[in-house]
């Protein structure tokens, strides 16, 4: 399976697994300015944000099983997207999902602080993942999926909807304070705009049709 892979999945596959593995090495205290932390920061690194985070949270993981669960979604759901869209735009889509994600992110973290509430960073690539979900099910509406846990089959249509739904409901009733919903959600809506804008639909507008060529 894994030979067979596209090139990109299977590089961004390797990354991650490195970033792990340089993880576990060194220790999350060596690598703590790579996490994605709020704005004025916060214990126990006493870390601020910093602008190279926006992406390198997002081959960072918070265990084994965390790394396992994101990389089999991204094997899962990347891998048809990129034979559609071809590597530069697949890419593109996946960076700019995990940047949505940790901009959302830091405006949660923003307000948590404001507010009195803890700091804390936030690392993994679920923010990317929940943005090729959601194009999974915008350009395989009808393709039956099966969930995990539980094992119940449905349409792709159907798991993005159910995803949204609970990841919402778990922010905005802080279930699982842990885990940050809201960048799973900001992924899923940058992948939303940019496929909006590649198509060239509303918010953005309508592109004008392309010029014939002329052959001469």
């Amino acid at each position: 399976m894994f030979s067979n892979l596209p090139p990109v999945t299977k590089a961004l596959l390797i990354a991650n697994g490195l970033v792990f593995l340089l993880q576990w090495a060194l220790g999350d205290a060596a690598l703590a300015q790579f996490m994605l932390w709020p704005p004025g920061g916060g214990d126990p690194y006493s870390y601020t944000f910093l602008p190279w985070q926006i992406l390198t949270y997002g081959f960072m993981h918070g265990g084994i099983a965390h790394l396992l669960f994101n990389m089999l979604a991204l094997a899962m759901f990347g891998a048809p997207l990129e034979h559609v869209w071809g590597q530069r735009r697949y890419l593109t889509y996946y960076l700019v999902c995990v940047a949505g994600a940790a901009a959302c992110q830091l405006a949660v973290g923003y307000w948590t602080v404001s507010q009195g509430g803890e700091a804390y960073p936030t690392v993994g690539a679920s923010g990317g993942v929940f943005g090729l979900l959601l194009a999974y099910g915008m350009l395989f509406p009808n393709q039956r999926v099966m969930l995990l846990i539980p094992p119940i089959p449905m349409k792709a249509r159907t798991l993005v909807i159910v995803y949204g739904v609970v990841e919402l409901l778990m922010g905005i009733t802080n279930v699982m304070p842990g885990v940050a919903h809201f960048a799973h959600l900001g992924g899923m809506l940058f992948g939303w705009l940019l496929i909006r804008y590649w198509r060239g639909q509303p918010p953005f507008g309508k592109r004008p049709p392309p010029r014939p060529r002329i052959v001469r």
